[in-house]
């Protein structure tokens, strides 16, 4: 019998995790490089609630930062800046020699840049009226 289609849009975590990590094995197998590793780091305040967050992961001599996030009454402080600055560090000490990242023209493309990040690519309509930015920062190289 035939797998058959269906939509399921709303998946459990678990069984998404599943999928992501039958193409990490794939990716793997392909490249020949099995380092892959998360990446995170938490900003928590007194109470030890999360209050943001760099969090990607680093593999095959790059890192990614996926998501990154600093709760709206702890923004303009420094954090993002701290954070972004441990996730460089960490995947510098892994040996990654580079880092992406994906940012709104709303979210924080100064941010990047103000780190050393470059746009690489900007891609318009993204959501629409707004543009996806892609950046990159080189930290080592081989």
């Amino acid at each position: 019998m035939a797998p058959r289609l269906q939509a399921e849009h709303d998946l459990a975590p678990a069984e998404l995790s599943a999928f992501e990590e039958h193409l990490n094995g794939d990716n793997r197998r392909v490249t020949g490089r099995d380092d892959d590793h998360a990446l995170v780091f938490a900003l928590r305040d007194e109470k030890g609630h999360a209050v943001g967050a760099a969090a990607g992961y680093s593999w095959a001599g790059i890192a990614e930062l996926k998501l990154m996030w600093v709760d709206e009454a702890y923004r303009g402080l420094g954090h993002g800046r701290k954070l972004l600055d441990a996730f460089v560090a960490e995947a510098a000490a892994r040996g990654s020699l580079r880092i992406w990242v994906s940012t709104h023209d709303f979210q924080a493309p100064g941010l990047y840049e103000k780190a050393g990040f470059a746009r690489m690519a900007e891609f318009s309509g993204w959501p629409e009226g707004h543009s996806n930015i892609i950046l990159c920062k080189t930290i080592g190289s081989r």
